[in-house]
């Protein structure tokens, strides 16, 4: 089932080019397995919901497909998933994802919490970085600007789902640079602690190698504030 599952999100996927795509569902697979068997979650729960967490995201299918999760429960009934596996699935994708958490919406079940937890960890890091300029270039954004000051208004959900003209760098404060501190799990903590480092040295690095003072002392500020 699980082999049919995974080519179903496959051929969903196939076409993306933003890095959502299925080998970012095969990283946050991983990542969910290994925080499952650290957090003694339910493995069937967690690996379903970790394949099928994209497959209705309101990026890619639009806001109908995110509000109904039309594909996931498709491929849910089609393999025919227990009601009670497909219920903790469905809830799991739904109130996972960063412009929830702007609403104030969170998993609630630790399996919910690791799901979550390994996809925002996937959207940081060194393989963050590679994903975000992959979704700035199919936007047609820069990287980085340094004549564009930095925005220091804090983003509400509909604000952030709307797709604006900026550059990658603003989106390292918006969002990656705050996801360590929202992340749910003691697995997720110590893994994205890891990984924010790696984001904040590469920036660092960048603003200098450009001669951007105003980036090196915006980024200072908000380490200063965040921690």
């Amino acid at each position: 089932m699980i082999d049919k599952i995974t080519q179903d999100v496959a051929t969903l996927l196939a076409a993306d080019k933003s890095g959502h795509g299925m080998e970012h569902v095969n990283r946050v697979l991983a990542l969910a397995l290994a925080f499952s068997q650290k957090e003694g979650a339910d493995i069937e729960v967690v690996r379903l919901a970790a394949l099928l967490h994209d497959v209705d995201d309101y990026k890619l299918f639009g806001q109908k497909y995110a509000n109904e999760l039309i594909n996931a429960n498709k491929i849910l009934k089609k393999h025919n998933v227990d009601e009670q596996t497909q219920s903790a699935v469905l809830e799991i994708i739904r109130t996972m994802g960063y412009s929830k958490h702007l609403e104030g919406v969170r998993p609630k079940t630790l399996e919910g919490m690791i799901v979550s937890d390994a996809d925002m960890c996937d959207a940081i890091g060194a393989m963050g970085i590679l994903r975000t300029h992959s979704y700035a270039l199919s936007k047609g954004n820069e990287f980085f600007d340094k004549n564009i000051a930095p925005d220091d208004t804090s983003l509400r959900a509909v604000q952030y789902r709307v797709s604006k003209k900026s550059h990658s760098a603003q989106h390292f404060f918006d969002k990656l640079l705050i996801i360590p501190s929202i992340l749910m799990t003691e697995s997720g903590r110590e893994e994205g602690g890891k990984r924010k480092k790696i984001m904040t040295q590469f920036l660092y690095q960048l603003f200098q190698e450009e001669g951007s003072q105003n980036w090196l002392e915006y980024l200072e500020k908000f380490e200063e504030r965040r921690g």
